[in-house]
């Protein structure tokens, strides 16, 4: 999956779309999701242009990878969902459903969960 500047992360970090804004550092922007799953439903993408975690890990400066990581963590702790638990999500590809050709990472919370995933029976 090539990056399309186009994509609807990389108009809301050009302040062509607005977003409800959670949280923004030098890397990152957290917003909320306008399909949440969750009551708390937030995305965390890094302001550079990366498709996935691959091409963030491969590609990002270590500034980028430790602003976002660290920006995910500062999500979590503002938005409340620290004390009870939460999930961090990034889909990458077709087989994973992801939408946006741009990093991000769901955090989602505020309920149980439920599993990650439907177990198959072998």
């Amino acid at each position: 999956m090539a990056y399309d500047p186009n994509n609807i992360f990389a108009r809301i970090l050009r302040g062509e779309i607005p977003c409800n804004r959670v949280h923004e550092t030098e890397h990152a922007l957290a917003f909320h999701d306008i399909h949440p799953q969750a009551p708390v439903h937030v995305l965390v993408i890094p302001k550079g242009a990366y498709v996935s975690w691959d091409d963030f890990s491969a590609h990002a400066s270590d500034a980028e990878i430790a602003g976002f990581v660290r920006a995910v963590g500062e999500v979590a702790r503002l938005v409340g969902v620290d004390a009870d638990g939460y999930r961090l999500l990034a889909n990458h590809g077709a087989n994973s459903h992801q939408d946006v050709p741009h990093l991000h990472v769901h955090v989602t919370g505020g309920r149980p969960l439920g599993p990650l995933l439907l177990r198959q029976k072998d």
